[in-house]
């Protein structure tokens, strides 16, 4: 392998590293950044290259600046508090019960706004909800990293990378659900047993049930039905096969809007508070891709995909979808998404092998903080209010998680594509 394509790997590798630690609190997106700057520096990559790169994440960038600008608008407005005291009320006095109210509100979350809105809407809330309660955070806020993959291929519009990775061949709704949504409840039930299980200990005992009754102002509740009408938009622009970003950017701005003139606030008070950060992060991602596909990556990924093809249809399908799944927690799923959206086009993959790879991106990342995007802006999110997770901590808990999840799931794909 030549000198230039190892440091493209080294840097890459370091990067990531670099902003899971986030030595001396500098911030996440500081670490990505940079190791993207060296690449260009060091003319790993051309600067036009890097240019296209960030130009491709175009949507994806507008999605999360519509999700974080409601999801600002939705802490403002005391919506999180108000989801809290319901879940406390509704929990009567028991964890078990609060931790499954948590899990079902998360999947209706990823299912409906998708899996980066769980990290950057729900997780507030969930905090929110722990600190009324008095209880152990973590056990409620894994909830929030791990529903937010589980469940992120219920529909299409239920984590981006689903767009990414069949481009132009989406299927027609009836058609992903026929290959999917038997898949995604054997996650989502999979990953809610072993999550409760391994997180047994912190849910013994009662809450602590000081919530008062809280009522939701009217800015509060404009903000929920704005979170309602993007749902809706969301589903629409799905089935239009239009790209998500610019319709949930839109959406997001004209409810700011309108609460902004309502409440007679000025739009810069909401912007300041927002983690603009979050968007070099991911540009800096698009970066690494493009230099990884030039490193070799992509050649890589279509030789292994060619001999996959030559395996018996369950052993093929269980090994694309775990290697899938482990090469996501290397290097993100948001890059592998990419990569293997060009290696099947590329080696002409479809059928099962096309719809286990989507499992493997979507599902694997429950392995570790790495794997996905929302598992990344889960992470800020916790850090931003003062909560933290090692990379081990998650690492623990994602090795009994992750492997029964995806091994039923991928099974339910594999027999369910003709």
């Amino acid at each position: 392998m030549p000198a230039a394509h190892i440091a493209i790997w080294i840097i890459a590798a370091l990067s990531i590293a670099l902003m899971l630690i986030h030595p001396r609190d500098l911030p996440e997106a500081w670490w990505i950044g940079i190791g993207a700057a060296a690449l260009v520096v060091f003319r790993l990559i051309p600067l036009h290259l890097a240019v296209h790169a960030i130009a491709e994440g175009s949507d994806v960038y507008l999605f999360l600046a519509g999700m974080m600008l409601l999801a600002q608008l939705a802490h403002m407005h005391g919506v999180f508090n108000w989801l809290a005291t319901i879940a406390i009320q509704h929990a009567r006095g028991s964890r078990t019960r609060l931790f499954t109210l948590i899990y079902i509100a998360g999947t209706f979350v990823t299912i409906f706004l998708s899996n980066d809105a769980t990290a950057v809407v729900l997780t507030p809330a969930v905090l929110a909800a722990t600190r009324k309660s008095k209880v152990e955070p973590l056990p409620y806020l894994f909830i929030c990293a791990f529903i937010a993959n589980a469940a992120s291929f219920v529909l299409p519009i239920s984590n981006p990378a689903n767009l990414v990775v069949f481009h132009t061949g989406m299927p027609p709704l009836g058609e992903w659900l026929r290959i999917f949504l038997i898949a995604s409840v054997l996650s989502i039930v999979a990953t809610y047993l072993a999550l409760r299980w391994y997180c047994r200990k912190d849910l013994d005992g009662p809450v602590e049930n000081t919530a008062e009754t809280l009522h939701l102002s009217e800015a509060g509740k404009l903000t929920l039905i704005g979170i309602a009408i993007v749902a809706a938009v969301l589903l629409t622009a799905s089935a239009m096969g239009k790209d998500l970003g610019l319709p949930t950017c839109i959406s997001a701005i004209l409810i700011a809007v309108v609460i902004s003139i309502r409440e007679r606030t000025r739009p810069a008070a909401i912007l300041s508070e927002i983690s603009w950060s979050v968007l070099p992060l991911v540009a800096g991602l698009f970066i690494m891709v493009e230099a990884i596909n030039t490193a070799g990556a992509l050649h890589l990924s279509q030789t292994a995909l060619q001999y996959l093809q030559h395996l018996p249809p369950i052993a093929a399908s269980m090994a694309t979808a775990f290697a899938t799944g482990l090469g996501t927690n290397l290097i993100n799923n948001l890059p592998l998404g990419l990569i293997a959206a060009a290696s099947i086009q590329a080696a002409h993959i479809t059928g099962a092998l096309r719809n286990v790879i989507l499992i493997g991106i979507d599902l694997g990342p429950n392995l570790s903080v790495t794997g996905s995007l929302a598992t990344i802006l889960w992470l800020i999110a916790i850090r931003k209010e003062g909560q933290d997770v090692s990379a081990w901590k998650f690492l623990k808990a994602g090795v009994i998680i992750m492997p029964p999840a995806l091994a039923l799931a991928t099974l339910a794909v594999a027999l369910f594509t003709h």
